[in-house]
C-alpha cells in the first residue's frame, strides 16, 4: 500500500474495496453490471488532492462533507469547531453495505490516538462493523 488515504469524514479510503489499490476485476464487473458505468471507471483515488468518492464522482455530485472541511480549512472533521455536525449523522439506509456509520467512531479515535495509531486499527474496526452481530448495549466490544 503506497498511501493510506483518509477522508476528512473519517472513512479509511485505503481499506475501501473500490480504492485503486484494492479494487478487483470481479468488483468492477459487478458494479458495472448494476450501474451501467464502464468498469474501468470503477476505481477510486481516495478523498485527497481534489478527488472525491468514486460513487459521487460517477453521479456528477460533490461531497458536502469534503466541501465543508475544505471551506473551514480543516484536514479532518474532528478538527472543526462544529464537530460533530449533521454531515456526520449516522443513517440506517445502506448501513449494511457502506461504512458511513463508523465515521464518528473513527474520527474520535483519530483525535484520541492520532492518525497513524488509528490507521493500525482501521481494518479491524471495519471488519467488526460489517461482521459482528448487534447486541444491544455492547457495540463493538468483544468482552
Amino acid at each position: 500500500m503506497n498511501h493510506q488515504i483518509v477522508s476528512p469524514c473519517g472513512i479509511d479510503c485505503f481499506n475501501c474495496e473500490v480504492y485503486k489499490e484494492n479494487v478487483t476485476d470481479e468488483l468492477q464487473t459487478r458494479v458495472s453490471a448494476s450501474t451501467n458505468v464502464p468498469k474501468h471507471l470503477i476505481t477510486c483515488e481516495g478523498c485527497i488532492d481534489g478527488n472525491i468518492c468514486v460513487f459521487l464522482k460517477l453521479r456528477g455530485q460533490s461531497c458536502k462533507t469534503l466541501n465543508c472541511a475544505e471551506s473551514k480549512g480543516v484536514r479532518y472533521c474532528y478538527e472543526c469547531n462544529d464537530f460533530p455536525c449533521s454531515h456526520l449523522m449516522p443513517l440506517a439506509d445502506g448501513a449494511n453495505r457502506f461504512p458511513q456509520n463508523i465515521k464518528l467512531y473513527n474520527l474520535c479515535l483519530m483525535k484520541k490516538l492520532g492518525i497513524e495509531e488509528w490507521k493500525k486499527q482501521a481494518a479491524s474496526i471495519r471488519k467488526i462493523y460489517f461482521t459482528k452481530p448487534i447486541a444491544i448495549g455492547e457495540g463493538g466490544c468483544s468482552k
